[in-house]
């Protein structure tokens, strides 16, 4: 027997995923939330630091649920705000790393904004060979899909 489901909730206006290098966990979790919703919400993605560029197994992974990451590109959060992002603007920011949850609680001291934890798999450096790093990936991007479905309900794409 399934579990009931915990009630949904209604989608933001604008969703901000860190986590701490924009590289694996955060633009995965943007890109798969773009597909899902993204017609409904804005949805962006940075780092504590900018000092990797997207990885190709998380690319490889959201191609398989068609996903497109190959153009990510990786920045910071000192970067969104040079850029003309401003985290306030940002209804709910999910924190996929202790450190970024960390840095996003100390910007945001000044204004109301939800920083919530999302704790999720790092799978960088997990695994020997393909197969298996792929594996540890895969299981970080369903984790991913899978939070956001409890969260958000199935894709509305």
């Amino acid at each position: 027997m399934m579990e009931p489901a915990a009630a949904l909730q209604p989608l933001p206006q604008s969703v901000l995923f860190c986590c701490d290098h924009n590289a694996v966990r955060s633009p995965m979790a943007e890109g798969i939330m773009k597909k899902f919703y993204g017609t409904d919400c804005y949805i962006q993605s940075v780092g504590v630091k900018n000092d990797l560029e997207i990885d190709g197994f998380a690319i490889a992974v959201c191609a398989e649920i068609g996903v497109e990451l190959h153009r990510h590109r990786s920045r910071s959060f000192d970067e969104m705000e040079q850029w003309g992002d401003d985290l306030s603007s940002f209804d709910l920011v999910l924190a996929l790393s202790p450190a970024s949850q960390r840095r996003a609680l100390d910007l945001t001291t000044h204004y109301h904004l939800d920083v919530e934890y999302w704790p999720v798999l790092d799978p960088t450096g997990l695994g020997e060979g393909r197969e298996e790093r792929l594996r540890s990936y895969r299981q970080t991007r369903d984790m991913i899909v899978e939070r956001l479905i409890a969260r958000w309900g199935p894709p509305r794409g």
